[in-house]
């Protein structure tokens, strides 16, 4: 049972380094009044919708302004089923024909094993353009063939997780300092599979969760060395297995 459980831990903490696709922070002001942050990501995750589509493993690729050889394919806001916006702003789209014949019903407490590509972004108002900017790698499991993540605490953190029991201050304590909510949320609408982690992936869906159902403007935990707040995230992904977790192990 010990070494399960320090597995569990190592497979928590798997991430990618946050390479950063452009360098256009030095645009983004913050706004003092947080409801215009919300509407910033809202207005950016719409225009996101409409500028992205889903190849034939299903990852997010972005509409060409100069190639028309993806003129047809289907933009995310157009897909069916359609994208599904939560009351608390996250946005979920089932991909068709890529879940599971009889998966298993995600539970919010499950240690999950996924394969993900996932980008941060700062939703900002440029000239009056309001759009994503600042693009950057939060987690990659799919370029470079790497295994699924197991049991990622960005998704679910137990209560008796060393992070949590060991920590110092109030904010370390939290399950909140360490998840993204809205992630977590989201994910309970899909259904597992059951493949080992050489398959190959068939990606199984898109995550979009605004800044306030991340980390919106609390302190969070050191994930790769850049700040999230404010930031949006994109989960593109494919849930490999979920195992419930033992009682004695949250």
């Amino acid at each position: 049972m010990k070494k399960i459980f320090l597995y569990i831990l190592a497979g928590s903490l798997g991430f990618t380094a946050c390479k950063k696709d452009d360098d256009d922070t030095s645009t983004y002001v913050e706004p003092e009044d947080i409801t215009v942050q919300n509407s910033y990501d809202d207005q950016s995750i719409e225009k996101f919708l409409d500028a992205n589509y889903l190849d034939a493993q299903g990852n997010i690729k972005a509409f060409s302004s100069t190639d028309t050889a993806d003129d047809h394919q289907t933009k995310l806001s157009a897909m069916i089923p359609a994208p599904v916006k939560l009351p608390s702003g996250v946005v979920y789209i089932v991909r068709a024909g890529a879940q599971p014949a009889t998966g298993t019903a995600i539970e919010h407490r499950d240690i999950v094993k996924l394969m993900l590509r996932s980008k941060t972004y700062l939703a900002a108002n440029t000239d009056g353009n309001v759009a994503f900017i600042s693009g950057s790698d939060f987690v990659n499991t799919i370029d470079g063939g790497a295994s699924p993540v197991l049991d990622p605490t960005y998704y679910y953190i137990a209560k008796k997780n060393p992070l949590i029991v060991n920590a110092t201050t109030d904010a370390t304590k939290s399950q909140g300092y360490y998840m993204i909510e809205g992630f977590n949320e989201a994910l309970q609408k899909f259904k597992a599979f059951d493949l080992p982690n050489e398959a190959n992936y068939n990606l199984q869906g898109v995550i979009i969760v605004p800044s306030r159902a991340a980390f919106a403007r609390d302190p969070h935990y050191n994930y790769t060395g850049y700040s999230f707040r404010n930031r949006s995230f994109v989960f593109n992904f494919q849930v490999y297995k979920t195992e419930t977790r033992p009682a004695d192990q949250d």
